[in-house]
């Protein structure tokens, strides 16, 4: 295992600045190694130093204690976004080493940029490049032999998870990391036209080196849904196909060979490309595959980048416009989709050329295991099933109201872009307030948390009284969809989903049973239409008759002195 000591992020750089080709550890090694974190940045680092067209700022703190880089790429050399964006130019964002045991975005980035900044490919006028080099820094410098031991290459690879050992492709919306905070603030600077997250795939075995994960477009809707589906992708096949490499959809199909096709991978909001969806980005996740050999995967990550490079200034003006007029739409948007369902009566024939599969006798159980022969090579044509059709919306309020002390909620809300204001002065508003009244909660941990699912609420109209300095977030700004999505506590990965609210699940006050039983008698005799309710549940429930405590509790629950704010969802809709 090679070793590299922190500190020479802070030393003169390296090797790599004394050399004016600016020869990458990948080219020197012949495709066996991959740089570690320190010698990427000393490399990114002599490059912006030596070229004009190549621009390196740190944008960001990370878990791991070093900020987090973004390159900027322009042919002009000018690197502000907001004039970049006056001038018509799209922008295209890459994100590599998300999982740094998947390195192929991060030494293709180099080699890509190092020849536009050579002039060995051109990158075209009206087309800024960004790049993160390294997002996960934290599993970058976690590096080992041992790690991602089916890949094939390069020799030591980067950890999974990052300095929380979390997996950072799941935490979008949750946010649980600094990247993920940092990401969301890079993303609303940029506001790319395009996304690109480089990573590496597993699973079955098959002759393609590149897959390609492209964000679900009955999701992303309207114009840019169809867009997406009818041209953009499209359009990547043969544009990869002339470099020689022959994509395909990223494979979602784990075992045996996926003879009857397999259903295009739900990339909801929790995932990159999801995340970027809500803000009518085209989003994509370019999978090599792991058993290809290193350098055949860079450079078909290479080869992808420049297709999309390709594309997007071919269809600059076109992009521009179908998401300005999405955006526009979008702030008067009545109806959100919240949940979704694959539509297995429709689907798209694709070129699938894979291995057949089979089955002998494991040496290690002595059981049955499988394996595929690559001495049988196949090219067949299968369904790829890539219609989703919703199955629930809810309706846009005028705004939503958030009490201050949901600062959780609010610090991501901001990072996301969000414009709110507070409350000049104590109110009393009317609103539409939402109860919480069945959910499932995870039987394990995912990612720091347990998702609430299958979340049923009620909902009344109410006056509630909020405080000063209580947040007021109008929708009829850019950020529509993703408030949507993330407050609405049945939408799939929203805030309440991803437990942010669960204080509100349990109860804080209480009763003693024997003190309790004297003031609920004397609140029954006052209280009438509460007693035959509680005559009504006896009568038809014979549990519930038989069960002195259940009787109580449902009356102090129907009463005057039960807690509003339990199970109470403390966001609020302004009709």
């Amino acid at each position: 295992m090679r070793y590299l000591l922190l500190f020479s992020l802070f030393l003169p750089a390296v090797s790599y600045s004394q050399a004016s080709s600016h020869q990458t550890l990948f080219e020197k090694t012949n495709g066996s190694e991959s740089p570690t974190y320190p010698e990427v940045i000393s490399w990114w680092k002599s490059l912006d130093a030596a070229y004009p067209t190549v621009s390196m700022q740190e944008a960001g703190p990370t878990d791991a204690g070093f900020p987090l880089h973004l390159i900027l790429v322009s042919a002009d050399g000018r690197f502000d976004i907001s004039a970049a964006k006056r001038s018509g130019k799209t922008i295209i964002l890459v994100n590599n080493g998300i999982h740094p045991g998947e390195p192929d975005g991060i030494d293709a980035s180099m080699l890509l940029v190092r020849d536009i900044a050579q002039k060995k490919y051109r990158l075209p006028a009206n087309v800024m490049l960004a790049i993160i080099p390294v997002y996960n820094i934290g599993g970058a410098l976690n590096r080992s032999v041992n790690y991602r031991i089916d890949q094939n290459g390069p020799v030591e690879k980067g950890f999974r998870g990052n300095s929380q050992n979390l997996d950072l492709n799941r935490d979008f919306i949750k946010a649980d990391s600094r990247e993920a905070l940092s990401f969301a603030r890079i993303f609303q600077q940029l506001d790319p036209d395009v996304f690109i997250d480089n990573h590496v795939s597993n699973g079955a075995d098959y002759q393609h080196v590149m897959t390609l994960l492209t964000s679900q477009h009955n999701r992303l809707g309207g114009t840019l849904g169809d867009y997406l589906n009818t041209k953009f992708e499209p359009a990547l096949y043969p544009l990869m196909k002339a470099k020689g490499f022959d994509l395909v959809p990223y494979v979602n199909h784990f075992g045996e060979t996926p003879d009857s096709g397999w259903p295009q991978y739900w990339d909801g909001p929790r995932y990159s490309s999801g995340y970027a969806s809500l803000f009518n980005t085209f989003a994509f996740v370019p999978e090599t595959h792991m058993l290809k050999p290193y350098p055949q995967r860079v450079a078909s990550t290479r080869a992808l980048m420049e297709s999309f490079i390709e594309f997007t200034s071919t269809h600059g003006a076109e992009i521009l416009k179908i998401r300005t007029d999405a955006r526009a739409a979008q702030l008067t948007q009545a109806v959100f989709p919240l949940a979704w369902k694959l539509d297995r009566s429709k689907f798209t024939e694709i070129t699938f050329k894979g291995y057949e599969a089979g089955h002998k006798v494991s040496e290690v159980s002595g059981q049955s295991r499988l394996y595929y022969d690559r001495g049988k090579p196949f090219e067949k044509k299968l369904p790829f099933y890539n219609t989703y059709v919703d199955t629930f919306s809810v309706t846009r309020p005028r705004a939503y109201l958030i009490p201050q002390g949901w600062w959780k909620v609010i610090e991501r809300l901001q990072a996301s872009g969000v414009r709110m204001t507070r409350l000049s002065k104590d109110s009393v508003i009317e609103v539409e307030a939402y109860r919480i009244e069945s959910f499932q909660s995870g039987a394990r941990p995912y990612e720091g948390h347990h998702l609430n699912t299958r979340t049923q609420v009620s909902s009344s109209i109410r006056k509630v009284s909020f405080r000063k300095g209580d947040y007021l977030i109008m929708l009829n700004q850019a950020a529509n969809r993703f408030i949507v999505e993330v407050l609405e506590p049945q939408g799939e990965d929203s805030y309440f989903t991803w437990n942010f609210f669960d204080p509100i699940l349990g109860q804080k006050e209480g009763y003693s049973d024997y003190v309790f039983e004297e003031t609920a008698s004397a609140y029954l005799k006052t209280h009438p239409d509460l007693r035959e309710k509680l005559e009504q549940r006896r009568a038809t429930d014979t549990a519930f008759a038989r069960n002195g405590a259940a009787q109580l509790d449902f009356v102090f629950k129907g009463s005057s002195y039960y807690e509003n704010a339990h199970n109470q969802y403390p966001v609020y809709r302004l009709r």
